[in-house]
């Protein structure tokens, strides 16, 4: 083994810089994308469809885009809806730059055992324009060029017609985990990140990752791949014959409900919605949701422990539109464990130190350089 590291370091200088320049350059790249397949078996009428989030980043060199460019790329119906998915302040104006990543949500649809987005987002391809360099650079690897082409039946993803209108097939789940209904969330691997990092950062496990997206192991993570990542949400009091009946929303952000009269977000004290009022819009098109003399979102405590809160139920349109509520109470004094944060942003490649980074490098660099030794003896 000795002979053959010798062998490897009396390579002429010029190809061992060569060597060198690839060796850091397949170090730096992310790994080759792949087409990602949300599993989505549900079926019922109501299951089949959801409200799914992804994480969008834009590529490195794009320019700083603001919500109301991202809100076209996306062809989302209201500017409320994006700043509802990142918990921003709803006098946040559309000229804002766009937080990095920033988390969009859309429609989902369960389909042979597979989720996609429905229907939106679409993409009018422009001149020069690739199915990879849309699938790259415009929706930062989101969904593959294997996934547009077989979406659209393009039979050669290099040969797009200008002006064509293409869909773009984000993959998502309407499914439950464990039991329990998830909001799931489309996350493009960061470069350096982990199946560790991401759980934490998401408030999940690794075992959970791992078994959704059907992985052997933490090891087979790739940068740039598409994950599944199952964001728990938060319970309520919806009556089940109301209209948002389904209504799923993890915290970090919030849900804009009954005609945009109700705002709902997951709770940081326990994992219950906790809906108020929307602010700003007028009474007469809102109905006022009381439980007798206590309004929408209000709480009052009946004991040093116990606290009644006018929770809210639902709103129907059957006969008029109308805002439900009813009373609930909670022990304050035995509250589960507050949700996990999920900030819009994964911090997970400043997970593991500089000096690991060096030394698994110099390694790796001296199994390349034996290796190839080896071969020249041969």
């Amino acid at each position: 083994m000795a002979a053959a590291a010798a062998a490897a370091l009396r390579l002429p200088a010029a190809a061992a810089a060569s060597l060198l320049l690839l060796f850091f350059c397949l170090l730096a790249c992310p790994g080759s994308a792949r087409a990602a397949r949300f599993a989505c078996n549900a079926t019922a009428p109501r299951a089949s469809t959801c409200q799914a989030l992804l994480s969008y980043a834009p590529p490195n060199g794009t320019a700083t885009a603001t919500l109301a460019a991202v809100r076209a790329l996306f062809q989302l119906r209201s500017h409320r809806a994006l700043l509802a998915a990142n918990g921003l302040p709803l006098s946040t104006p559309p000229t804002a730059p766009a937080p990095v990543p920033l988390r969009v949500r859309l429609p989902c649809l369960c389909s042979g055992g597979a989720g996609a987005t429905f229907q939106r987002p679409t993409y009018r391809v422009r001149a020069g324009d690739t199915l990879d360099a849309i699938a790259r650079g415009v929706f930062a690897g989101l969904v593959t060029y294997q996934d547009i082409a077989a979406a659209n039946n393009v039979s050669d993803p290099n040969k797009v017609a200008v002006g064509q209108q293409l869909w773009i097939p984000v993959p998502c789940s309407c499914d439950p985990v464990g039991g329990q209904p998830v909001v799931h969330l489309t996350y493009v691997v960061p470069p350096g990140s982990s199946v560790a990092a991401i759980a934490q950062e998401f408030g999940t496990t690794d075992e959970t990752i791992l078994a959704v997206n059907k992985m052997p192991d933490a090891k087979a993570l790739l940068a740039g791949q598409v994950l599944d990542v199952p964001l728990r949400a938060c319970g309520s009091t919806i009556s089940t014959t109301a209209i948002d009946r389904n209504l799923l929303v993890p915290n970090g952000s919030y849900i804009l409900t009954a005609n945009n009269c109700v705002m709902c977000g997951c709770s940081s004290s326990t994992w219950q919605l906790d809906c108020q009022p929307t602010q700003g819009l007028s009474s007469s098109f809102c109905p006022t949701a009381k439980c007798g003399d206590m309004f929408l979102g209000n709480t009052s405590s009946t004991s040093s422990c116990e606290s009644r809160t006018c929770s809210y139920a639902g709103y129907t349109n059957s006969t008029s539109f109308a805002i439900l509520a009813n009373i609930t109470t909670s022990d304050v004094c035995s509250a589960g464990v507050s949700p996990t944060a999920q900030p819009a942003h994964s911090s997970a490649f400043r997970m593991e130190p500089a000096w690991f980074r060096w030394t698994e490098l110099i390694v790796s660099l001296h199994v390349v350089l034996l290796c190839l030794g080896y071969l020249h003896q041969d």
